[in-house]
């Protein structure tokens, strides 16, 4: 599971609006240095899993619709990247070319999965709040 350049810019945006002001996407993009097509597109996503709000009109712009201490990068990665798999071997019904006579996947698969485990662990282990109190003190 390496995370995307989209997964990258969604927890970038997240940075952005950490600050709890609203703002617009050309000055996250410039902020974050994220093409403003770009972030449009991710901050879409943000917006349907609830942790981004949007205000439209003149003065619009976005702003969090969560705390921080609500959301992990688990939770930012699942609302950009649904397929968070390390290998394709692990999405569910892949049939395996290398699989041995007991099993419908190859030895590799259980060390693969047990990877997995641990990235999907790590990435909800923290808030967002206690990684980027971490980053500002560091």
């Amino acid at each position: 599971m390496l995370l995307t350049k989209e997964c990258d810019y969604g927890i970038r945006i997240i940075r952005a609006l950490s600050c709890g002001n609203k703002k617009t996407i050309d000055t996250i993009s410039d902020t974050e240095h994220i093409p403003s097509k770009f972030a449009y597109k991710i901050i879409k996503k943000l917006v349907k899993s609830d942790m981004v709000r949007s205000a439209r009109g003149r003065i619009g712009g976005y702003i969090l619709n969560k705390p921080l201490n609500e959301f992990t990068l688990l939770d930012i990665v699942t609302a950009i990247d649904n397929e968070r798999y390390i290998k394709d071997c692990l999405k569910p019904g892949f049939v395996c070319n290398f699989k041995d006579s007991t099993d419908k996947h190859c030895t590799v698969h259980s060390e693969l999965t047990q990877v997995q485990s641990v990235i999907i662990s790590a990435l909800g282990a923290k808030t967002m709040e206690e990684i980027l109190q971490t980053s500002t003190q560091a």
